[in-house]
């Protein structure tokens, strides 16, 4: 979709192309942000820009462990916070750590597309589970899918592509069933979870699976809440009740440099320590949320609210959402296919653009929708 969404730009002119395909956010870092990386790239002191314990810079993963703490009320320490390049790096080093050959991972449908391929990547076996109708947590099915080769299920809330959240309450129970599978298969399942987007959420805190689940690992990047996608800086958090804490740390340590990321970028750390507390305004989000939800549900599209990220997941007019998406590419507008994200028969848009993208794009969603009888 990105080089379509350059091929037809060339040809009508970026203004006409309207580009829902990545969530690569048009916000720009606050502030707070710029200072931070304007004075760690000043940064003279000797040895500011050489090597560095793999697991990153002492001081910064303290940095981290205490905004933890202070979020949680559990007791982190510096010792259980790596340093990763962005989330991506971070759950291939904690894939990478955990994973024997033909260990499977439960992910739930949709996910992020990638996570088949890093799961694969180690050595894993992706083990797919639906959620439900509304995208949430179907316990049942994944109970059925936990075997004595079951070694974690991955999560993602707020969620890519649908910008679901799970409750506490869906959280606990699966922590409890985790707990009980455990002890059947005898061997503890990881909880991962994937959380760049915990900050952008429009109807209260994010829950901490640390909370639910003493065997959690927390892998999130500042991709999103500093908006820094390109700067490629997050870290990996293991809570302090994970069976084998330390054992974790040291193999997630090694594998940060044989995996080839040796340690996350130095003048990100330093810049990253002073804003734990930071983000982007997630009211921003929530307006553009509003608009392009409301506006899409009044033209007949079936789409599930989001409560934080900035995605949506319509469903699709007809059952090829391939060729719903072609449909909307020859209106200038641009999405992803659901199949992709293991959920065909919908498809994504990413609404991290201009307000102006949202409003001349409607129209053309508008035509689709009417030439399907809504």
């Amino acid at each position: 979709m990105f080089e379509e969404g350059a091929r037809l730009k060339a040809k009508h002119g970026d203004a006409n192309v309207f580009d829902f395909s990545l969530g690569n956010p048009v916000i720009e870092p606050p502030a707070a942000v710029r200072a931070a990386l304007v004075a760690a790239a000043q940064d003279a002191r000797p040895g500011a820009h050489r090597y560095m314990p793999n697991a990153g810079y002492p001081e910064v993963r303290a940095a981290v462990a205490r905004r933890l703490a202070e979020e949680t009320g559990m007791p982190f320490e510096g010792r259980q916070v790596l340093m990763c390049v962005g989330a991506g790096g971070g759950l291939n080093v904690t894939l990478k750590t955990i994973l024997e050959a033909g260990d499977e991972v439960i992910l739930l449908a949709p996910y992020f597309v990638e996570y088949l391929f890093y799961v694969d990547n180690h050595g894993g076996a992706p083990r797919v589970v639906e959620t439900d109708a509304a995208f949430q947590l179907d316990l049942a099915a994944i109970e059925a899918a936990i075997t004595d080769k079951t070694r974690a299920i991955l999560l993602n809330s707020p969620n890519n592509p649908t910008g679901v959240t799970y409750p506490r309450s869906s959280l606990d129970a699966l922590g409890a069933l985790l707990r009980t599978a455990s002890r059947r298969i005898g061997r503890r399942i990881v909880m991962i979870a994937d959380e760049p987007y915990r900050r952008i959420a429009f109807d209260g805190p994010v829950p901490w699976a640390f909370t639910s689940y003493e065997d959690a690992i927390l892998v999130t990047s500042h991709s999103k809440d500093l908006a820094l996608p390109g700067e490629r800086i997050g870290f990996i958090a293991a809570s302090p009740s994970l069976e084998g804490v330390d054992e974790f740390v040291g193999g997630a340590t090694f594998a940060t440099r044989t995996l080839g990321f040796v340690n996350a970028p130095a003048i990100q750390q330093r810049a990253v320590a002073s804003l734990q507390g930071a983000t982007v305004d997630p009211e921003i989000y929530r307006r553009k949320r509003d608009r392009f939800h409301g506006a899409l549900t009044a033209m007949g599209y079936e789409v599930v609210k989001p409560t934080g990220a900035f995605y949506m997941f319509p469903r699709s007019l007809v059952a090829d959402d391939v060729a719903f998406v072609r449909e909307l590419q020859e209106e200038l507008v641009l999405t992803v296919p659901g199949v992709g994200f293991g959920r065909p028969g919908h498809f994504r848009v990413s609404y991290c653009v201009e307000d102006e993208t949202i409003e001349r794009a409607l129209p053309g969603f508008e035509r689709v929708a009417k030439r399907h009888g809504r």
